[in-house]
């Protein structure tokens, strides 16, 4: 109701669940809800994710419409959820709307803001969202218990500042995050950037004081783990992404109606019970019914050893 232009919800974020099952240690997937919920007043809806696990779930729901773009930046390879390829990038009205930034172990600042700044500016460029989710999972910053990137959490947090800049309502999610002490740290100092409001590095005096030593301040420094992103593959793949980008049709500033039925200026609406596609069609779907998942699986999903470990 135009009330609000940022909007957190930390508890939020939990980006695995599917709609017929719960997946990593999520049972309900409020990102998609949230997002079902926009496009009723939005006519685009970006999702972008930070969380060091691929957002399989948000992707899947919303892979064939192209009023929705998914943007996730994630650990890939042998590791849960073993999704998100560069290559995979939407399929039918939502081809070129599902875009995949797999990355290696050690990911630091500066190699992150390299790939995520010019991947949003364009994304923004070319899809004029009227409406942002950001999923900020705090198991991308250094030290997590699951991850295996190297951000600090000022790091963590300029990709809210940055997407902050562009002045678009947004709604700001939790996700992952499995060091206890460095979680509050980054979501602290992040509803901090994202309502404009400094904050001080030295913590205050709580009843979880002695959780924060023996340093007792906000920020912490980085680990000294090498960085297993060369400069050339990160170039690489931006390239690859920007090229699929191009691909999208730019959203005019006033809407216009071309004249051509098949065109994605006006995006068409969505049908919200989008069946997965068959197995002619190159997904593992029944083609007698949609709903029915065959038994082998072709998604690549994989599950990380420590992901369920105590």
């Amino acid at each position: 109701d135009d009330n609000a232009d940022v909007v957190i919800n930390w508890s939020g974020g939990l980006h695995h669940a599917k709609k017929a099952e719960a997946s990593g240690f999520c049972y309900i997937n409020d990102c998609v809800l949230a997002i079902l919920e926009l496009l009723k007043k939005h006519e685009r809806v970006l999702y972008i994710d930070i969380d060091i696990h691929h957002g399989d779930g948000v992707e899947e729901a919303f892979y064939s419409t192209n009023r929705v773009m998914t943007v996730s930046f994630h650990k890939f390879g042998e590791y849960f959820p073993g999704t998100g390829d560069v290559l995979d990038i939407g399929y039918a009205d939502g081809k070129n709307y599902a875009i995949n930034f797999p990355l290696n172990d050690g990911m630091d600042d500066e190699a992150y803001q390299s790939v995520f700044k010019p991947i949003i500016a364009k994304v923004m460029e070319h899809f004029a969202p009227g409406a942002v989710v950001l999923q900020c999972g705090a198991d991308s910053l250094s030290g997590d218990r699951l991850g295996c990137f190297n951000l600090s959490v000022k790091g963590h947090a300029e990709c809210v500042n940055f997407v902050r800049s562009f002045n678009i309502p947004m709604l700001v999610l939790g996700g992952g995050g499995y060091t206890l002490r460095n979680v509050p740290r980054c979501w602290t100092y992040e509803t901090a950037v994202a309502v404009g409001e400094p904050v001080k590095d030295d913590m205050p005096f709580n009843d979880y004081y002695e959780y924060f030593g023996p340093d007792y301040s906000l920020h912490l420094p980085v680990s000294n783990m090498e960085n297993l992103n060369s400069k050339e593959y990160l170039n690489r793949t931006k390239e690859q992404l920007i090229d699929i980008l191009r691909e999208v049709e730019p959203v005019p500033g006033t809407q216009i109606q071309t004249g051509q039925v098949e065109s994605q200026l006006v995006p068409r609406g969505m049908n919200m019970d989008i069946d997965d596609p068959s197995k002619a069609d190159g997904g593992n779907a029944s083609a007698n019914n949609p709903d029915q998942r065959s038994d082998g699986r072709s998604d690549g999903r994989k599950e990380h050893p420590a992901e369920m470990a105590s």
